[in-house]
């Protein structure tokens, strides 16, 4: 009975509670009669659900303005913007291409009304547009032209696979023209609700459609031809690899495909076995690893999309702050799904200096009548120990060994942006890292850094300057790479690239009696070089974005930037999860401190050495015993019977002993 009783008393007081809450909430609403058109679709929440609502936080991101609540129910990261705001840079350049081949002009906000070349990355585009160009073109018509904010018939079809809140698919539809429709899907219901009011606060529901479904599921429904996306933006938490199978198959042919990938710690080489199960790769720890990750996220979509007889062609890959974001067009075409294999490659990287190579997994060679015979490639290319210093080398791969970027389109982009910048809120940082990208090296797969080589052969480190002069020097390409800030993309051997790092040892001399024979900085510096290097700085050795000043390697956005925690319903505020978890892994790999009362009176426990000698000079102050041992103590230690022990080995004790303790 007294539990019982404990149990109703608990429930009136429950209920008491919710009454008097969902009351004090409704005297600072305006009564009014219910929505019934906003009841009918499931959009109207219910008294706890408005009370959530009242804390929420208005965001304005580009011209979409977003509610979000304070809890940490619904994912948002601002430090993306820059991803946003590239991807609808992206995917405008890809509706006027796309759109242009149909007769049909894009109006984008604050660009100038000019004329502009479509160039098509495909030849099927190129018969598709000479076939069309009459129909749509006739003498006299006008050219048709698509708006933002307005329903184009002929236009893109988008799906924002894992869209939260909607704010990518809202500024879709407020930025980016010749769009037919956008589906926002989310398999939470707590999002799909936020984002319908989302898309009632921007009046955008004619173009934006909320969905809440699994993104696999939805995309497996749409695998028909004429049913497929023509842009499909994918951008999880963590690993898309779940989602990459149902993606190809659903984007249309030739259609845009854009993916997000924040689990750095994986494609980075931390995990290697996990990079694999997830990616079908060996990761490796390298200097390179973010263009190495950007490489293995494009093999495995290509790998994926081989699987139904499609294959990838990549427009721009990015490694930004925290992730790796690639853009890639789909076709179909069997012919050209046998030359994926000579687009593969393995990594023989040495451990000791960091030498890596390349070994393609297939061949490609021409045959008569002009006809390409695919083969196995020949390997490998190094012998069991590195040719420079003597390691073993680490096997990684297989990754997308093609150019990472198609440099006519991101010039295209790059144009777009740098004539509009006041489009996007980060245009300074657009224009920065796509013209680093222009000015890479497309045919050198990874790179080397200039601290990497430095600390090898342990020299002081030449200027980034006077290395590139040097490669220019002796006859080689060399750029840098949007990937890396000190990153060195060079076409040439690594042979000639230690012969150049020996020339600098040799003006800035190394203490070779420091250095141990079987170190690779030893085994390095004991050859003479062959090539003679000069250091003499060039004038085309700075390149163009370094001269303009350009914001290329932004730093850190804000404070404690980086990944936010993912979000779960009925979750603690961001702040305040982030808060916690850092509590919970602060020093979590450390022993507790000692309390300073426990620390003086374990280290009193151990007599003081000097006072034995009759040196100590402390006195009291002294932090170790200066008593003498117990008459009985020295007795049964001078007793043959008792064996002689240690303070520190007693057992049980769990201490060890301290400074000035023999």
């Amino acid at each position: 009975m007294p539990r019982a009783r404990i149990g109703l008393w608990l429930s009136l007081t429950l209920r008491s509670t919710r009454s008097l809450c969902r009351a004090g909430f409704m005297e600072g609403q305006p009564q009014g009669p219910p929505n019934p058109a906003g009841m009918e679709n499931g959009t109207e929440p219910c008294g706890e659900e408005r009370a959530s609502e009242a804390q929420e936080t208005t965001v304005t991101e580009g011209a979409a303005k977003i509610a979000f609540p304070s809890a940490n129910e619904v994912f948002y990261n601002p430090v993306q913007e820059f991803n946003r705001d590239l991807t609808c840079a992206v995917i405008t350049e890809f509706a006027r291409i796309q759109l242009g081949a149909k007769g049909i002009q894009i109006k984008v906000p604050g660009e100038k009304d000019v004329q502009k070349v479509v160039v098509d990355l495909s030849e099927q585009e190129e018969e598709k547009a000479e076939l069309k160009k009459g129909a749509n073109l006739a003498p006299g018509d006008q050219p048709r032209t698509a708006a933002v904010g307005e329903i184009c018939e002929e236009g893109l079809r988008v799906l924002e696979g894992l869209a939260a809140s909607g704010l990518r698919s809202i500024r879709f539809a407020r930025e980016v023209p010749g769009l037919q429709s956008v589906v926002a899907n989310d398999a939470s219901a707590r999002a799909v609700d936020l984002m319908c009011r989302n898309v009632q606060l921007n009046a955008v529901a004619h173009l934006v459609h909320p969905r809440q479904a699994d993104a696999r599921m939805l995309m497996y429904q749409h695998q028909r031809a004429s049913e497929r996306f023509d842009v499909i933006d994918l951008d999880p938490y963590g690993s898309p690899a779940p989602f990459l199978d149902a993606a190809v198959q659903a984007v249309s042919e030739g259609g845009l495909l854009c993916v997000t990938c924040t689990d750095m710690a994986v494609l980075a080489g931390n995990s290697g076995e996990t990079c694999y199960s997830k990616y079908g790769a060996m990761a490796l720890k390298s200097r390179a690893c973010h263009e190495m990750a950007l490489r293995i996220v494009l093999h495995s979509l290509d790998l994926r999309a081989n699987c139904y007889q499609r294959f990838v062609v990549p427009l721009l890959s990015v490694s930004a702050d925290f992730y790796v974001r690639v853009f890639v067009r789909v076709f179909t075409g069997q012919a050209k799904v046998k030359a994926s294999a000579s687009k593969q490659a393995l990594v023989f990287q040495c451990v000791g200096c960091g030498t890596f190579h390349l070994q393609r997994l297939g061949k490609a060679s021409g045959a008569s009548g002009g006809r390409v015979k695919f083969s196995a490639a020949c390997g490998p290319p190094i012998g069991p120990e590195c040719e420079h210093c003597g390691q073993r080398h680490q096997l990684g791969g297989p990754l997308w060994a093609e150019p990472i970027h198609d440099l006519d389109f991101v010039g295209r982009v790059l144009q777009a942006v740098s004539t509009n910048p006041g489009r996007f809120h980060t245009s300074e940082r657009i224009q920065g890292v796509l013209s680093v990208i222009t000015e890479e090296l497309p045919d050198v797969p990874l790179y080397y850094t200039l601290d990497q080589l430095s600390s090898t052969i342990r020299c002081s480190t030449p200027s980034l300057l006077q290395l590139r002069s040097a490669l220019l020097h002796a006859g080689f390409r060399v750029s840098l790479s949007h990937a890396c800030k000190n990153a060195v993309k060079t076409d040439a051997p690594s042979s000639a690239l230690w012969d150049i790092m020996r020339c600098w040892e040799k003006e800035c001399p190394v203490k070779r009696e420091r250095l141990s024979e079987a170190s690779p900085a030893f085994r390095i510096l004991s050859v003479e070089p062959r090539l003679q290097a000069s250091f003499a700085v060039r004038d085309d050795a700075n390149p163009s974005s370094r001269q303009r000043g350009l914001k290329r390697f932004q730093a850190n956005p804000e404070a404690n930037w980086g990944p936010r925690p993912r979000a779960r319903p009925g979750g603690k505020a961001a702040g305040e999860a982030m808060e916690e978890r850092r509590r919970l892994h602060q020093n979590k790999r450390k022993e507790p401190a000692e309390d300073p009362v426990q620390r003086a009176a374990r280290l009193k426990t151990f007599p003081c050495k000097r006072f034995k000698e009759g040196t100590c000079q402390r006195g009291d102050q002294c932090c170790y015993s200066h008593s003498p041992p117990a008459p009985e103590d020295t007795a049964a230690a001078a007793s043959p019977d008792h064996p002689k022990t240690s303070y520190q080995n007693l057992p049980g004790s769990g201490v060890a002993a301290g400074p000035g303790v023999d």
